[in-house]
């Protein structure tokens, strides 16, 4: 048995720990011909002179055609960076050859990174640690919780209390916990806050019931009325034409002041101008990870906010995404990974080496 796998530039440039650890795994057992393009060099398999013995064939980045994986006779399944359309006629094509096609099969891949890092903006939205910790770093007065001219008073400032009261502050326990979307993102960010004691509703009229069960969450079927009582609301829809606005000025609106809005997935399913104003107003907190306009711009009056926690568009891509991303893809194999001995033929650019290597 021979495997290739196949790597572009650009592939390298969006998902920059996935190619090796698809290698890596593979190389586990037989032949393996890992080939990394350089920037600028076209994607066609029927140049790259692969073994015609190749029974797996792995592309990330890299497209093909039914007639440049001719010559590859022994092809047996084939795997792509990409959703596989069942009725192309590529697929068609391909599985009239006997070749099995597999692909992405949901956007499960980076969801958990997604929503731990959604988990860790709520909580900073609510502890406000990003404001302190810059704080300390050119005053000692976040280190004073003296209340207001040092007299001890109920409902404010002492004793390491350094929240702000005007917003949902403290614990996610306790707190009524609202998320527009429930689905590979939305249902492990409910699971988790449901874990931890809150309580937590969701709307998404397009989820079966048992999605609800299993993260905890109680289904909402009226979108604002999801949003009139939350202490802290989270859209986590992707971006489709059908949820483009969807989180309306009206559902934000809708918002109890105090309120705190995540955002993590896309910020055009929402109206960002309705969350601009009420957020300039300090009316609500933001803790939002995707923008408007991106990068915001220096000036953005958003930024450096005692009632924003802002992160420049990166809770997706860790390096589980990028492993996640190839099992989702290499678990669908039929063919063992398991094999007593190996030779592995790496070729970057016009170099190329191989190694033979016997497993224990």
């Amino acid at each position: 048995m021979s495997t290739a796998i196949i790597v572009t530039n650009g592939f390298d440039g969006t998902w920059p720990f996935a190619a090796d650890y698809a290698r890596d795994r593979w190389a586990k057992g037989g032949d393996l011909t890992f080939v990394r393009l350089p920037a600028g060099q076209e994607c066609d398999v029927a140049k790259l002179g692969l073994p015609a013995d190749v029974t797996r064939l792995l592309l990330l980045g890299c497209s093909a055609t039914a007639d440049s994986l001719a010559s590859l006779t022994s092809l047996r399944e084939l795997g792509l960076a990409t959703r596989v359309v069942e009725d192309s006629p590529f697929v068609i094509a391909m599985r009239e050859r006997g070749v099995q096609v597999y692909g992405r099969v949901s956007e499960g891949y980076w969801s958990q990174s997604l929503a731990e890092f959604a988990l860790g903006l709520t909580i900073c939205g609510l502890r406000r640690i990003p404001q302190t910790h810059h704080a300390i770093m050119t005053s000692k007065i976040p280190w004073d919780y003296s209340p207001p001219g040092g007299i001890a008073m109920p409902n404010v400032r002492g004793a390491q209390f350094g929240d702000d009261p005007n917003f949902a502050n403290g614990t996610i326990a306790g707190k009524r916990v609202r998320i527009a979307g429930i689905g590979n993102i939305g249902s492990r960010y409910a699971a988790i806050c449901n874990f931890l004691g809150a309580n937590v509703a969701a709307w998404d009229p397009m989820a079966p019931e048992p999605v609800f069960h299993r993260s905890g969450a109680r289904r909402v079927t009226r979108l604002i009325e999801l949003a009139r009582d939350a202490d802290i609301f989270a859209p986590m829809m992707p971006l489709l034409d059908a949820t483009r606005g969807i989180i309306t000025a009206d559902v934000i609106d809708a918002l109890p002041k105090g309120a705190l809005m995540v955002v993590t997935t896309r910020m055009k399913i929402c109206d960002s101008e309705a969350i601009r104003r009420r957020v300039l107003a300090d009316e609500i907190s933001l803790a939002a990870d995707v923008f408007d306009v991106e990068p915001l711009p220096l000036d953005d009056p958003l930024l450096g906010r005692h009632n924003v926690v802002h992160t420049p568009h990166n809770a997706g891509r860790t390096i589980h995404a990028n492993h996640s991303l190839i099992d989702m893809i290499l678990d669908q194999f039929v063919t063992s990974d398991a094999m007593p001995e190996r030779k592995v033929t790496v070729r970057l650019g016009q170099g190329m080496r191989t190694v033979r290597r016997t497993v224990s």
